[in-house]
């Protein structure tokens, strides 16, 4: 099969990591790609949103399969633009994809499934998010309803720290159109994912993701800082719970609405005391999930995909392996803020001999001279697999130790 991987991220690396070692795989195309997933695919300067060039390349490299990365263009109607020229897309449709670029949409789908989360109120404008907040109180969870790129949510403990998030989030522009305001759920995270043909899924596991920029989950939300996976809450009883009463439950409601979701399903979760209650969902694989959950599976995932595609997911499975990965975020100086750019990279080849070590390149690029620099936000994945999640850790953080980049920085208590 020929694949065309969108993105340019540590989770598009990891998938074309993963998918290159198919024997299915004939050839392997990445759009934009970066100087890590260059060592495996063709990269290809179209970016992820150019949608109609997207298409075009898919035409021109005559591919079986396109797996998109990002959220922005499913959002965007990349799977919509692909089944238009016959090309099979392991995405969403746009429509499909609200579950990820409207928040009040996914409470509506919420509602109407019977899957538990906090109680909301769907906000029209600021002026009724603030009316909300005032109304319920604090803590309490502000979220502007379209995609703002990891940045769209404040859980305020105050109502004035709410009231303050409300102006805040107000400068994203369109995303903050509307607001969600929403109960403060409390208990620990589970990132839950599933593989989904729009009737079936089967379950990828879960991981805890590391969402503050420093250690002890203090400072602001970023894209994540690190993952790890097994995450010992997560039993086989639990995750039949989750299948059962969030994931299934959100297949048939968006069946019965004529927008079946295909794709990866990402179920962002609380474990309360009452049981597992949805936060939010995603239309993609997480990031930094995807780097942590693809090391453990044993299985190919190539037809994993092309099941998914062709409503075949009732008669597959996947293998994982009984080790447990942990994947470090490197980012430079200055995220989430306004990160530094431009800085060189050393010692990834000392790295990555490391027993158990991956690396996964985020936001890196090459220079004139063709030396790697970092060129973003959070620029390196540091992925180590061990027999324990004592051993992957210790395995993520020598593989750190072993990079010369002082302009970067990590947390230290990542699978703490």
């Amino acid at each position: 099969m020929r694949v065309l991987v969108v993105g340019s991220g540590g989770r598009e690396h990891a998938l074309c990591w993963a998918l290159a070692a198919s024997p299915l795989l004939t050839a392997l195309v990445c759009a934009p790609g970066n100087p890590g997933i260059a060592a495996l695919a063709t990269c290809a300067p179209v970016a992820a949103t150019d949608i109609a060039g997207l298409v075009a390349l898919a035409r021109a490299e005559r591919i079986d399969l396109v797996v998109p990365g990002p959220e922005a263009p499913l959002a965007a109607g990349l799977a919509d633009a692909l089944a238009a020229a016959g090309i099979p897309c392991c995405g969403p449709t746009a429509a499909a994809a609200r579950l990820e670029s409207s928040k009040s949409f996914t409470k509506e789908i919420a509602a109407a499934a019977a899957i538990p989360t906090a109680a909301w109120d769907a906000c029209a404008d600021a002026e009724a998010a603030r009316a909300a907040i005032r109304r319920r109180g604090a803590p309490v969870v502000v979220k502007a309803d379209g995609l703002a790129a990891g940045k769209g949510v404040v859980v305020a403990a105050t109502e004035a720290e709410a009231l303050e998030a409300v102006d805040s989030l107000s400068e994203l522009g369109p995303a903050a159109a509307r607001f969600v305001i929403e109960e403060c759920l409390t208990g620990p995270e589970l990132s839950f994912f599933a593989l989904c043909d729009g009737t079936n899924a089967i379950p990828l596991g879960g991981a805890r993701d590391h969402k503050r920029v420093g250690e002890g989950d203090r400072g602001p939300n970023t894209g994540g800082m690190g993952a790890f996976a097994p995450v010992p809450a997560l039993t086989p009883a639990l995750e039949a719970e989750i299948m059962a009463r969030v994931i299934r439950p959100a297949l048939a409601e968006m069946a019965a609405r004529g927008c079946p979701f295909r794709g990866f399903l990402f179920a962002g979760l609380m474990l309360t005391d009452a049981g597992p209650q949805l936060i939010e969902f995603n239309a993609r694989f997480g990031d930094p999930e995807c780097q942590t959950l693809l090391p453990l599976l044993r299985s190919d995932l190539l037809p994993a995909l092309a099941a998914a595609c062709d409503g075949a997911l009732d008669r597959f499975d996947l293998r994982w392996t009984a080790e447990a990965a942990v994947t470090v975020v490197l980012a430079a100086r200055g995220y989430p803020e306004a990160p530094a750019r431009g800085s060189l990279i050393r010692g990834l080849d000392a790295a990555a001999a490391l027993p158990g070590v991956l690396l996964f390149h985020a936001g890196t690029a090459r220079d004139a001279a063709g030396a790697l620099i970092a060129a973003g936000g959070r620029v390196l994945n540091v992925t180590a697999t061990g027999a324990d999640l004592t051993e992957a850790r210790a395995r993520a953080y020598a593989a750190v130790a072993a990079i010369d980049w002082p302009e970067g920085f990590c947390r230290r208590d990542i699978g703490g």
